[in-house]
């Protein structure tokens, strides 16, 4: 869109923390603010509504592109990226469906940074089915939570739990993590060549998140469980059951418990236990289509 044509764009001749500084600039939008500047851009085409909408979100652009490192890819790429995934917000966005923008533009600044990702990857490094890119953009952060992040092979329990926590096969998990295995940035590499020094870590999410972000994730959260809560009347009885006790539980019941309870095979109850979550996302995304929103798949 053309609107966009004056945005700051980082660049590595630029440096990060130019750019950081420079977006910083743009104040955020009250409520009544945001929803007359969105009114203005729906109704009227006012270019200049739409700058604004756009400007005071840069910061929550580039925060979620911050959590997409490690991938290998230059980080200013990875920022423009989301930027594009904020304007396509912007253009479609609906200010009398009672959310905030923020909430609406997080689905799709992700969106299009997987989307990017994705097309930078090879398929031959990344691989074509569901699985395997769910395991390529879960990897990393299930690793953290085993705190498995060294270089190299994973521990064999760490494969297992991981292949469980995920759904994915121990051999698939093997397989993603040796192929990701030096795409992981050093937290100590420099940014740029203008940042005097700066590092990867210097980049690390601030504890304290600012308005916007704040109040995106919160609300993002509660739209999220009403879906959840919408979406689950696709699933029968058992379906429902057994979802809830391997995917929803916080300790996660057997295969081999859920198969004597229910008199089938163990991979009887895997089976309906992928089937009942391809039919809840399929229903999760269709409703949040009807609310103006995008569920990245």
């Amino acid at each position: 869109m053309s609107t966009y044509t004056n945005l700051p764009a980082p660049s590595p001749e630029q440096g990060l923390n130019r750019y950081m500084q420079e977006i910083r600039k743009f104040p955020l939008l009250e409520p009544e603010e945001e929803y007359m500047l969105a009114k203005a851009w729906v109704d009227r085409e006012d270019s200049s509504a739409a700058h604004k909408l756009v400007t005071s979100h840069l910061r929550l652009a580039a925060k979620i592109a911050m959590g997409y490192r490690g991938y290998g890819l230059p980080q200013a790429e990875v920022i423009s990226e989301a930027n594009v995934g904020l304007m396509q917000a912007v253009k479609r966005f609906d200010p009398e469906r009672g959310f905030r923008l923020a909430t609406y533009a997080m689905w799709w600044i992700r969106a299009s940074i997987q989307e990017y990702i994705l097309r930078s990857w090879s398929l031959v490094k990344l691989g074509t089915t569901s699985a395997q890119k769910k395991l390529f953009f879960n990897l990393r952060k299930a690793k953290a939570k085993l705190g498995a992040l060294e270089e190299g092979d994973l521990r064999p329990e760490n494969v297992a739990q991981i292949a469980k926590d995920l759904s994915v096969t121990e051999a698939e998990v093997i397989d993603m993590n040796r192929r990701m295995s030096g795409a992981d940035a050093s937290l100590n590499a420099t940014v740029g060549s203008e940042d005097g020094g700066a590092q990867w870590q210097d980049w690390l999410e601030d504890e304290n998140s600012d308005q916007a972000e704040a109040y995106a994730e919160n609300d993002e959260m509660d739209i999220r469980r009403r879906l959840l809560v919408q979406a689950m009347s696709v699933l029968n009885e058992r379906e429902r059951e057994i979802l809830m006790q391997r995917r929803l539980a916080d300790e996660p019941v057997t295969l081999e418990a859920l198969s004597e309870k229910h008199n089938v095979s163990r991979e009887r109850i895997r089976q309906i236990e992928v089937r009942a979550f391809e039919k809840l996302q399929s229903r999760m995304r269709e409703l949040a289509k009807g609310k103006g929103m995008v569920i990245p798949g």
